[in-house]
Parts: C-alpha cells; structure tokens; sequence
C-alpha cells in the first residue's frame, strides 16, 4: 500500500480544498475527475485510503464504491464518501454500498483531516 490518497471528485473546488488540507498536513494527493479513472488509479497506486464523491458522471460513487470493494487488492482500502447527500437513508445507502466512513459536504476545513485521520491510521496498521 502506497502513502498516496485518492480522491474522486469531479467539482474542482471540491477537489482543491480536500488536496490543500491534506498537502498542508504533509500527505501526498492523487486526484480522479471521474469513477472509471478513479478505478484505474487505485489499482495502480494502491492508495491509503479513497475519499468518494456520490454524485459523479457516467459512473456514481455507490457503483464505484462497490466496484472497489469487489477487486482482492483494493477492498481493505478504507473508503470515505464525502458528499452532499445527505437525506433520510443516503447515510445508510452509501455504506451499504462499500464506504467505510461517510462526511457531509460542505467539509469544515478545521475537522476534515481529523475526521479522516482515523481511517488513514486504520489502513497503515493493516
């Protein structure tokens, strides 16, 4: 398993502000704009752990989720989905789909990397 993270992201905003609080705590930042490409990188990268947007084009994040947890080198990878959903049962949904964690959208940038912390600890421990 590499140092790297993930993030699979197609807002750009989005994307900087998750990158610039992981950079500025010392990690190192791979970024995928789409499912399939975010797929592609894992498998090759082996990233710490994946943080997920819901809400992607031609391929959603509960497929994508799902995708990752079904290849054997990819599914102790610890995913955080990190979206906006946030109705009755998205929580539930998005679990259930293979996520490890879940943070609402919009990110505080004074928690997230805290609350993001403990899975990346988790995934370097195994």
């Amino acid at each position: 398993m590499s140092d790297e993270l993930l993030i699979i992201e197609d807002n750009e905003q989005n994307f900087y502000m998750m990158r610039f609080l992981l950079e500025k705590n010392g990690f190192k930042v791979l970024g995928a704009e789409t499912g399939r490409e975010g797929i592609k990188m894992a498998l090759l990268h082996k990233p710490r752990i994946i943080l997920l947007d819901i809400q992607l084009p031609e391929m959603d994040g509960y497929a994508v989720a799902a995708e990752l947890k079904a290849h054997p080198e990819l599914k102790e990878i610890p995913i955080v989905a990190v979206t906006s959903y946030a109705m009755v049962g998205d929580r539930e949904k998005i679990l259930a789909s293979g996520a490890t964690a879940y943070i609402e959208k919009p990110i505080d940038p004074d928690t997230f990397v805290a609350e993001i912390l403990p899975y990346i600890h988790k995934s370097h421990r195994e």
